[in-house]
């Protein structure tokens, strides 16, 4: 299983992935929305975990762009605010915040990814 990290912050992205890597999962990091969009139409993801606040092109832009190819595609928006009542993030499947604590992140990519 393949999954893409997208966060502007290097110590998400480097704590993401090697807690990841260590659950059997292919991991590709990208470090913003454009660069998140580039990786996404050359490879194939099984899920995407997505930042929401990122400068440039936010979360929400990128989640609307990747759904418009792939509308099965997993996604999970993280970020460090809860977003909850904002109805754009209701595009994805669901929603974490951000903690040292990767329980809630990695339960939530194993009951997307045994669906």
């Amino acid at each position: 299983m393949k999954i893409l990290i997208v966060d502007d912050d290097p110590h998400i992205r480097t704590l993401y992935k090697e807690e990841l890597i260590d659950e059997g999962y292919e991991v590709v990091l990208a470090n913003s929305g454009k660069e998140a969009l580039e990786i996404f139409e050359k490879e194939n993801f099984d899920l995407v975990t997505l930042d929401i606040l990122m400068p440039g092109m936010d979360g929400i832009e990128v989640l609307r762009k990747m759904k418009e190819k792939n509308p099965a595609l997993p996604v999970i928006m993280s970020t460090a605010y809860d977003y909850r009542d904002d109805f754009s993030v209701w595009a994805s499947e669901a929603y974490v915040v951000k903690s040292a604590d990767l329980d809630e992140l990695k339960s939530t990519i194993k009951k997307l990814l045994n669906k």
